[in-house]
């Protein structure tokens, strides 16, 4: 069995969670959730903490069976607490901006980048230390939304300059050596 799909979810005071079939809906404080999951696997509610089982042990079953289980745990703790990404920007010039909602990077380019936050994400910035947070309760929608702004302006290998995640490390190259 799973070692990950046999751990119950423990759902906390404040979110509601309503099975119906294979659709989940989880309400908390930060909004709502809903997804569909595969028929197969089974997902129940009992004494506070949602259990999911699966039919039998083929391959596909198994893979759906901890997927799910982390699935349905991101969902109680996107509703309850929230996820978030820290992106950091390095480079001479290169800073971050809000303009209302949106996101407006200056990141060596000619022109700015404006960044529209897809419903349900929030950005925070920090001018000081050069960081943009990614604030939201869909963990899969949170990281997409990083990734997207990441990929803007990539760090590069020689000087680090770029958009980077704040626990990222990047590899330095050498530059060119003098001659000889």
């Amino acid at each position: 069995m799973s070692r990950i799909g046999r751990l119950p979810v423990v759902v906390p005071k404040g979110v509601d969670v309503d099975i119906t079939g294979s659709s989940v809906r989880v309400k908390g404080p930060k909004g709502e959730l809903r997804r569909t999951f595969p028929a197969d696997i089974q997902i129940y509610l009992e004494a506070g903490k949602i259990r999911v089982q699966r039919p039998s042990d083929l391959p596909t079953h198994r893979a759906l069976h901890g997927m799910a289980r982390a699935m349905l745990n991101n969902m109680v703790v996107g509703v309850s607490a929230g996820f978030e990404k820290i992106l950091e920007i390095n480079g001479i010039g290169y800073r971050a901006e809000m303009q209302g909602e949106k996101l407006v990077l200056f990141v060596g380019y000619s022109h700015p980048v404006v960044v529209e936050p897809p419903q349900g994400i929030a950005f925070e910035v920090d001018a000081r230390t050069r960081q943009v947070k990614i604030l939201g309760r869909d963990k899969e929608l949170v990281g997409q939304v990083a990734a997207n702004i990441r990929m803007v302006r990539p760090p590069e290998p020689y000087k680090g300059k770029g958009i980077k995640y704040l626990d990222e490390k990047i590899r330095r190259k050498a530059g060119k050596s003098g001659r000889v």
